[in-house]
């Protein structure tokens, strides 16, 4: 695990003990910290008798606390942990500045810290990929693979490579990224910045201030809001045209979103001093994410696809402008209203199956232009697309929305589509 000896014998709450909050814990007890923990389930708590302070930072006096270490999904914009520490001048703050905070104690690295509204996930795998295939000693962490502090330090000349959401952002002080890359921005989470791009906005860019003039500013060119963050910035500063990238003949990195990453992938591996024949060569062997385009299954010749990554409208318009004869399963917990970029790529769309809480308000937005089924649930679109659909059609699960109305997280909602598809061999 990663552990910074500057947490020795300092105090911290950590509140919320789902993986990157026992990840969190046991890299500060490691590290000998005096360490506070928390959750509301009896049973998350309970490995912690007699190791450390248990109790509710809430309850807490923290005067003298290092930090009150939170989970990304905590909103600071209503939880009452924010002004409860602030009353006592504590920092509340995530796994990633307690990495930031550990660097300086370990082997020579370099950190490539990747934001934006969608594609994050991508760019970050590829960057990954592209960095394994070189031979570079490399980790992905943040808001993608293993918590970054359950991981072990990367030897000499290592790169971590962090996928970062405005969330994680908003947690984090003193992330210094070597590169740092916002590939969009779109309207997104807005709930938990009240309601204000702006101030969505703003977090992002708070990637760029912590980073120092050394550092290399990597930028999509698909949105105004993100090149007006590139404005002025100290650092050396690069805007892309993701015109200029082909996307490669393979499932994976099929749609033409992918050029945006792939040409944010590149302008890494140029920062980073990597050969791009072998960055290219990486690129096209890219083996792909589950649940972003995931191939999952070819029955009776119908394709099967797994997108549950795209949860607002602005990720599942790649993802319909990849196909046609589209069978799509969309809805959830919207973020917007309306239906966004997708309205464009309806033509692509034979017919459509709603579920979830917002499916009412989709089949409603789409019955004038493609024939709809309200479903509800994943298990009933699922079985009325297999029946509908012909040789040569798309069963898309693009939900355009957030899955908390019937799942924990995306990745559960893959599972069982997954699951629901494997059970139609």
């Amino acid at each position: 695990m990663i552990t910074s000896p500057a947490w020795k014998d300092r105090k911290y709450a950590v509140l919320g003990l789902a993986r990157s909050g026992r990840a969190t814990v046991e890299a500060l007890l490691a590290a000998g910290a005096d360490v506070l923990v928390w959750d509301d389930r009896a049973e998350a708590r309970e490995p912690y008798n007699g190791r450390c302070a248990i109790g509710d930072p809430l309850e807490a006096d923290l005067s003298g606390y290092a930090g009150v270490v939170v989970s990304p999904g905590v909103p600071l914009n209503t939880h009452p942990i924010k002004p409860h520490a602030d009353s006592f001048g504590v920092p509340v703050i995530g796994d990633v500045e307690l990495f930031a905070q550990a660097r300086e104690h370990l082997p020579s690295h370099k950190v490539v810290g990747i934001t934006g509204t969608n594609g994050k996930s991508t760019t970050t795998a590829l960057v990954h990929h592209i960095l394994e295939t070189a031979g570079v000693p490399t980790t992905m962490g943040g808001n993608i693979g293993l918590p970054i502090l359950e991981q072990e330090p990367l030897s000499d000349g290592g790169v971590y490579v962090l996928e970062l959401s405005s969330y994680q952002i908003d947690l984090t002080f003193s992330l210094d990224c070597d590169v740092a890359v916002l590939l969009n921005i779109t309207p997104d989470h807005l709930d938990r910045y009240d309601g204000e791009f702006s101030k969505y906005v703003a977090s992002k860019a708070r990637l760029f201030d912590m980073q120092s003039a050394r550092g290399d500013a990597i930028f999509g060119d698909t949105t105004e809001a993100a090149c007006r963050v590139a404005i002025g910035l100290k650092q050396r500063t690069h805007v892309f045209d993701h015109e200029v990238y082909e996307v490669p003949d393979h499932d994976v990195l099929r749609g033409p979103h992918n050029a945006e990453n792939i040409g944010a992938a590149d302008q890494v591996r140029r920062a980073l001093d990597i050969d791009e024949d072998v960055a290219f060569a990486a690129i096209d062997g890219y083996p792909g994410l589950p649940h972003r385009m995931e191939r999952v299954a070819e029955i009776a010749g119908v394709t099967y696809v797994n997108d549950s990554k795209g949860t607002n409208t602005a990720a599942s318009a790649p993802a319909l402008a990849a196909f046609d004869n589209i069978h799509w399963i969309l809805g959830g917990l919207a973020k917007e209203p309306g239906l966004g970029e997708c309205e464009a790529e309806l033509p692509r769309v034979k017919a459509a199956y709603t579920i979830g809480k917002a499916g009412p308000d989709f089949a409603a937005l789409l019955q004038p232009h493609v024939p709809v089924e309200q479903c509800e649930t994943l298990d009933r679109a699922v079985t009325s697309a297999a029946a509908k659909a012909e040789a040569g059609d798309t069963v898309l699960l693009s939900p355009a929305c957030a899955s908390f109305d019937q799942y924990t997280d995306f990745e559960k909602r893959g599972e069982h589509f997954r699951e629901l598809v494997e059970a139609l061999k």
